[in-house]
């Protein structure tokens, strides 16, 4: 069967998402319909922006679809009444109604080496849990989440400077190589899929706003993992004489400090350095409450006397 007689209906919202749809579209394969989160306000002036996906669908001449609730609301791909269902990053548990629509069935291009990181977040998991080693799977989509039966994945090696932004990037190239490999020998029926071994199974759910609060008593490790795991989104955060504030780069100091955790204890061109449990953390780029994102060289120009105040979760 030709690729272009292949109806797929395709689930994804995010720019990692918009990155597979992309290179699926350059293969050649006939993607009849988008479906989508709804479009979000950002910023401070609210401006409504749509998803990456949905971007790229319209540029192509693809429908797109943005239930708020795809539970309740699906006879749109009824309607479209796909072969194929290709769910990567959506951002909505699929409902078991849906993945019986197809009869190619549906699969997912999850962002992890399953049974490890099932979840919303397993990119940025497997950088906050200090993972040498990630990848892609390409699965099967079941009513239980990310459990179903495995038919590829690949490898990721993290570097010590990856971030959850540098990962994406990683993750979508190999994310998207790896679905075009697949997908003629799952559609000729060529490939026999592994089921996962449930005792291995290990999650990673949606970051919670509590979860951003960086712990300065924590090791240095810790919270160097977390504020590169959250770098750019949803971005680690903490609070200096009142405001808050997110960190987006840092360096681990293995100098031991005296003071209290969370103190400002030295304070150098290019960063200033917070004491925490096991040493330090040089902050090198950070964003203010209501401004943009900055070098923590250009934030010392303006904010003199550092050493000695206090950060707070």
């Amino acid at each position: 069967m030709d690729k272009k007689d292949i109806k797929i209906v395709y689930m994804g919202t995010t720019e990692f998402s918009g990155g597979v749809l992309q290179a699926l579209l350059n293969d050649g394969w006939n993607v009849v319909g988008l479906v989508c989160q709804s479009d979000k306000e950002v910023g401070r002036k609210k401006i409504l922006e749509s998803p990456f996906t949905k971007k790229i669908a319209l540029a192509n001449d693809i429908d797109v679809f943005q239930p708020e609730n795809i539970r309740k609301d699906y006879d749109w791909i009824k309607e479209k009444n796909p072969d194929l269902i290709i769910t990567c990053a959506y951002g909505q548990l699929v409902p078991e109604e849906v993945l019986k629509i197809p009869f190619l069935k549906c699969i997912n291009v999850h962002g992890s080496l399953l049974p490890k990181l099932r979840g919303a977040a397993p990119i940025q998991y497997a950088i906050l849990q200090d993972y040498k080693v990630t990848g892609v799977t390409i699965m099967e989509m079941v009513k239980k989440m990310d459990a179903g039966q495995m038919f590829a994945s690949k490898e990721i090696l993290i570097d010590n400077k990856d971030t959850g932004d540098s990962l994406f990037k990683k993750m979508e190239k190999v994310a998207s190589d790896l679905l075009i490999e697949t997908l003629p020998s799952y559609i000729k029926g060529e490939i026999v899929g592994v089921e996962q071994n449930e005792e291995e199974v290990t999650f990673a759910p949606s970051i919670k706003r509590e979860e951003e609060i960086i712990d300065w008593k924590d090791n240095k490790r810790n919270i160097y993992n977390k504020i590169r795991a959250f770098n750019s989104v949803p971005g680690a955060y903490s609070v200096l004489d009142g405001v808050s504030m997110k960190i987006y780069d840092s360096d681990e100091v293995s100098k031991k400090y005296e003071g209290k955790c969370g103190e400002i204890v030295e304070v150098l061109k290019d960063c200033f350095i917070v004491k925490v449990s096991d040493g330090g953390i040089a902050i090198k780029e950070l964003q203010v409450a209501g401004k943009k994102r900055m070098l923590a060289r250009d934030f010392l120009n303006g904010n003199k006397d550092l050493k000695g105040r206090f950060f707070y979760a």
